[in-house]
């Protein structure tokens, strides 16, 4: 498992997030790798993409045959995004991942989604507000609808699977849907689990919510599954 951590590109770390990241990846029985990507205003788009890019290639270049990407939040947002880049590449042969799960992810800097509006007296974390500073701290002038920076307006044709959890209760909730409207569009596999009443990764509090435990559970049974297919990792150019 390659874990990228969420904090809106400004914060967060490996180490604050390696402790529920192996949570994950001890129900699965997967290594798991958290890398520490640089972090904005210090570190602008996009270099929390290129160091996640790395992590990964650095993975593969490790003998990593079989690889999950998971990200929350803004991470989740760099997985998705990663997952474009990478299938770009498919035709230099380089280890495709397997899958990939994001929880919250934050896939459209350009704060386009209906649920900024609708639900924005239920998210208890988030207002347009704060989202728009970390955006603007992290873009620092650049194109919101890059796609690198904003997955939702990237080429999603020949991505791995996808499972998607997203609470209902949050202002990115619109992010989740779009995102995997667009992909299934493209055919790409995807699984989108939205919770009632629950706020931004909520999978964080485990112990506190029961939906928590069931969505962790549901994610690492994919990861799962996903690691363990006997399909090939590897592409070649007439798979393109």
């Amino acid at each position: 498992m390659l874990y990228i951590h969420g904090g809106g590109y400004v914060l967060g770390s490996a180490e604050a997030l390696a402790n529920f990241a192996g949570q994950i990846a001890a129900r699965v029985g997967a290594d798991i790798f958290v890398p520490d990507y640089r972090l904005a205003p210090e570190h602008p788009f996009p270099a929390a993409i290129d160091d996640a890019v790395a992590a990964y290639r650095g993975l593969v270049a490790e003998g990593a045959e079989r690889i999950v990407v998971v990200g929350d939040s803004a991470g989740g947002g760099l997985t998705l995004a990663l997952l474009s880049i990478l299938a770009a590449d498919k035709t230099k042969g380089l280890v495709q991942p397997v899958g990939a799960a994001a929880m919250s992810p934050w896939t459209d800097l350009a704060l386009t989604g209906d649920s900024i509006e609708t639900r924005a007296e239920a998210d208890p974390i988030f207002t347009r507000g704060v989202l728009q500073s970390f955006a603007d701290m992290y873009l620092q002038g650049q194109d919101a609808t890059n796609p690198k920076a904003s997955p939702l307006y990237a080429q999603l044709r020949g991505l791995p699977p996808i499972r998607i959890d997203v609470g209902d209760d949050e202002l990115l909730l619109a992010d989740s849907i779009r995102y995997a409207d667009r992909a299934r569009a493209a055919g790409v596999e995807v699984t989108l689990s939205v919770w009632e009443g629950m706020p931004h990764v909520f999978q964080s509090s485990l112990g506190q919510f029961l939906a928590a435990e069931q969505s962790v559970n549901a994610i690492g049974d994919f990861i799962r599954q996903r690691l363990t297919d006997s399909s090939p990792s590897i592409s070649t150019p007439s798979e393109v």
